[in-house]
């Protein structure tokens, strides 16, 4: 754990367990709230936070977790109102669905897709998963038949 630890303060310039600990502390959040802000479960940032783990994968809860700290680093948070703290951890947080459901993300390449799935797997596999996915995921089996058979 002190490894990751040292990883984390290489990479983030402090542990993560500090980050959480001033954030949740300024914000007067608990970790499991400071969790859903971001976009992580609570094991995951209770993980990180203890050094279990070392490293925040995705980029984007990445940067939520840099909007958040903006937020709690702001000279007037002590004289806003717990609401206006609220709104704008709210913001951070419905950006998680923005991101994820708008389009913001590029859509995935098709032929990469095909690609991939052929290089796996033959036509034949494929269309046996896609028989076992028929009855409670028709529209997965129907990507698998279209995507990776022909």
């Amino acid at each position: 754990m002190s490894r990751n630890r040292a990883l984390q303060q290489a990479w983030y310039g402090e542990p993560i367990g500090d980050t959480v600990r001033r954030l949740t502390g300024a914000l007067r959040v608990t970790q499991a709230q400071l969790a859903d802000v971001v976009g992580l479960s609570a094991p995951m940032l209770s993980q990180l936070a203890s050094g279990q783990r070392a490293k925040i994968a995705n980029p984007a809860v990445l940067s939520r977790v840099q909007q958040v700290a903006e937020i709690a680093s702001d000279p007037t948070l002590g004289t806003l109102p717990p609401s206006e703290v609220e709104r704008r951890l709210q913001a951070i947080r419905i950006s998680i669905a923005t991101s994820t459901f708008t389009g913001a993300v590029p859509a995935p390449d098709l032929s990469v897709i095909r690609t991939e799935l052929q290089a796996r797997a033959s036509p034949a596999e494929i269309e046996q998963a896609a028989r076992l996915l028929d009855g409670s995921h028709p529209a997965l089996a129907k990507f698998l038949r279209a995507y990776g058979c022909h």
